[in-house]
C-alpha cells in the first residue's frame, strides 16, 4: 500500500493515509477530503462537546449572552429551581443543565478518544486514518450524548449540528478549512491530475511513501515548507549565542599569562632531555609504559 502523508495549510492539518497505486486520482482526492474534513469535524465536536457536558445545552441564538438571573430581575419574575448539576455558563451560552456525574464521564471519555484519534499526533505514531474509524468515533460520541441527553438536544445546538451532519465550505471560522471534491492534490511541486491513475505520478511500487498537499481549487500551488523545523531553529539560534558570547570572552581576554604555561614552552621537550628546568616540561613517562631507553 502506497502509505500519503497528506497536509493541508502546514503541519497542524495532517495525517496518514494507506492507498493503491492502481486508483485515480480524483478519487484519491474524494477519499483525502473526506478524512480531511472528518478529522475537523471531530475536533469541532470535541470543543463544543466539552461545553456541552460542563454547561449543559444551548440557548436559543436569540438568548445567548443574557444573564437569566439579571434579566428575571429586571423583569421582576422568580426562576423556576434548578437542579443539582446545574452550572452557570459564564458565557450565557448555554443553559448551565449539565448531566449527571456518570453521563459527563462517559460524554468526556468519548470526546477525548475521537480527539486523540483526529491528532496530528496519529501521524507521530504511523498510524494511517480511515473514514470508518473516524466515523465510528462519531457514533459513539452521538450515543454519549443521548445517555446524557435522553430527550435530545434542540437543532441549533452545534453538537447535535455535527453530529448529525458535516459543515459544509463557507468563509466563516468553522468552514473556511473545509473542502471539497474540487479541491487540488499536489505532490513534489507538481498537480496530480484528476484524469490519471496515482501511478502516473508516483510509479507502480506500492511500497512508496509520499508528502501530498490538498489545496482549494484556484489557489494556485501550496507554499515551499522551511525545511528546518521551529525546534531545530531553536536550538541553532541558542547554540550560535553561546557560541557568540564564548568569542565575545575571548575577545575580551588579551592577557599573555598563558606563556607561563608548560604547554606553551616551546623548549620543553629539549629541557626535558637535558635536566634543565627544574624537571618541568613535557614528560614521556607514561608513552608505552616506558620510563627511559633500551640498552
Amino acid at each position: 500500500m502506497v502509505l500519503i502523508h497528506c497536509k493541508y495549510k502546514g503541519e497542524e492539518h495532517s495525517f496518514l493515509y494507506e492507498t493503491t497505486v492502481e486508483i485515480a486520482v480524483k478519487d484519491l482526492i474524494k477519499e483525502l477530503v473526506e478524512v480531511h474534513n472528518l478529522r475537523l469535524r471531530l475536533q469541532r465536536l470535541k470543543s463544543e462537546g466539552d461545553d456541552l457536558a460542563s454547561h449543559g445545552p444551548c440557548k436559543p441564538l436569540d438568548k445567548q449572552g443574557l444573564d437569566e438571573d439579571i434579566q428575571a430581575e429586571a423583569d421582576g419574575i422568580e426562576l423556576p429551581p434548578r437542579g443539582p448539576t446545574y452550572c452557570k455558563d459564564p458565557i450565557g451560552k448555554r443553559t448551565g443543565d449539565a448531566p449527571v456525574t456518570p453521563a459527563q464521564a462517559t460524554l468526556r471519555k468519548a470526546l477525548d478518544d475521537a480527539a486523540a484519534a483526529a491528532s496530528k499526533k496519529q501521524v507521530e505514531a504511523k498510524h494511517p486514518l480511515t473514514k470508518k474509524e473516524l466515523m465510528e468515533h462519531i457514533d459513539l460520541i452521538r450515543g454519549a450524548v443521548m445517555i446524557a441527553y435522553p430527550m435530545g438536544l434542540p437543532e441549533y445546538d452545534p453538537v447535535r449540528i455535527d453530529i448529525e451532519e458535516d459543515e459544509a465550505p463557507s468563509e466563516t471560522p468553522i468552514g473556511i478549512d473545509i473542502l471539497d471534491e474540487n479541491a487540488q492534490l499536489w505532490w513534489a511541486g507538481k498537480q496530480m491530475l484528476p484524469g490519471n491513475k496515482l501511478s502516473v505520478h508516483v510509479g507502480k511500487n506500492e511500497k512508496t511513501k509520499i508528502v501530498a498537499k490538498l489545496t482549494k481549487k484556484g489557489s494556485g500551488a501550496p507554499q515551499r515548507e522551511n525545511p528546518v523545523t521551529p525546534e531545530e531553529h531553536k536550538a541553532m539560534l541558542a547554540y550560535y549565542h553561546k557560541r557568540q558570547e564564548e568569542m565575545k570572552h575571548l575577545a575580551q581576554n588579551d592577557e599573555d599569562d598563558y606563556t607561563n604555561s608548560a604547554w606553551a614552552n616551546s623548549r620543553a621537550l629539549k629541557n626535558h632531555f637535558s635536566g634543565v628546568g627544574g624537571g618541568g616540561g613535557v614528560s614521556i613517562s607514561g608513552l608505552g609504559g616506558r620510563t627511559g631507553f633500551n640498552h
